[in-house]
């Protein structure tokens, strides 16, 4: 495995029914079993084991790991699962759903555990056994699934064959990055400066200490955590107007920049080669981390004659420049 490990996403799911009631039931009792023996590990937000803490949708996931089962890593996504049961019919193992708590939306989800009540990761108590009818969680109640059974089936357009497959498993299966709603991976659409820095900090698991390090990005944007606790490194740094600009998309030579400064220049598994590539010339401002990365690739992804510095970072080529420079 890699160094500096925090997990903390992970999407692609196909239900399977169980070839039986008893056996949807067992594996329901089960679930609940194993649920409660979590109770009383502390809230952190973005953690998903029992020595970081958990989150609500990270304690759900981690849960049903556990069973040798995955699930998706936000309780958005989460929702997007299984059958919708009506209140009144819950039934042990039935995960239960909450809206609008800390943002808009699905925003909290937990297992129900009978006797009208739930369990889930609380920022109040950790994971903690809960009424349906409490005075908070009642009013913010979104609704429930069953879920008959579940397991990984992989990417819908994700290959084998694809170069950056080994990359993009082994970051997914370490929830270190996710797919889409849909099941879909998109390794060739552009990854933005704001989606690096998270991904960044799943594998450096960084606290931020101050939320507002740049004009444009206020403590409720997406990653403004993940963005602080970055900048804090002088990683990925701003523009001289005061900005982030998360939404920018980054160049695969700024990739192999904050990759090399965030993992590979401390290591020995920099390389010493030359010229590399016929498009990146000595005198190239990312010229050593481009060579760096280079020389971490340890599935010959950006092998070629070319390197196409100015093109866009791929989800794929960021995939693959995590996996060499952390496995």
């Amino acid at each position: 495995m890699y160094r500096q490990l925090l997990l903390l996403p992970i999407l692609a799911l196909a239900l399977l029914l169980l070839p039986s009631p008893d056996a949807q039931a067992a594996t329901n009792e089960e679930l609940v079993q194993k649920a409660k023996e979590y109770e009383g590990v502390r809230y952190s937000f973005g953690g998903n084991s029992p020595t970081s803490g958990f989150d609500c949708s990270g304690y759900l996931v981690y849960v049903m790991n556990q069973l040798g089962m995955t699930l998706p890593r936000t309780s958005a996504d989460q929702y997007q699962l299984g059958t919708a049961v009506d209140k009144s019919n819950l039934q042990p193992g039935d995960f239960v759903f909450f809206k609008n708590t800390y943002k808009a939306g699905i925003s909290h989800s937990g297992i129900y555990v009978g006797d009208n009540k739930f369990i889930s990761a609380t920022s109040s108590s950790g994971v903690a056994i809960v009424s349906l009818s409490n005075s908070y969680w009642s009013k913010h109640y979104a609704g429930a699934k069953r879920l008959s059974g579940i397991t990984y089936d992989g990417f819908t357009d994700l290959s084998k064959e694809h170069k950056a497959y080994t990359a993009i498993m082994a970051l997914h299966e370490d929830n270190i990055i996710s797919g889409y709603n849909d099941n879909s991976f998109k390794p060739e659409t552009p990854i933005t400066r704001g989606q690096a820095a998270a991904i960044l900090n799943r594998v450096l698991g960084l606290k931020a200490t101050d939320l507002n390090p740049f004009t444009d990005v206020n403590p409720n944007t997406t990653f403004a955590h993940d963005i602080a606790a970055i900048k804090s490194l002088g990683i990925i740094n701003g523009f001289p107007d005061g900005t982030f600009r998360p939404n920018e998309y980054l160049t695969r030579a700024q990739m192999a920049y904050i990759v090399d400064h965030a993992f590979i220049q401390d290591s020995n598994a920099a390389s010493s080669a030359a010229i590399v590539y016929k498009d990146v010339g000595s005198e190239y401002w990312a010229y050593s981390s481009i060579v760096n990365l280079h020389g971490t690739d340890k599935i010959s992804f950006f092998n070629g004659p070319n390197f196409r510095a100015t093109d866009r970072a791929s989800r794929a080529d960021f995939s693959v420049a995590i996996y060499s420079s952390n496995y």
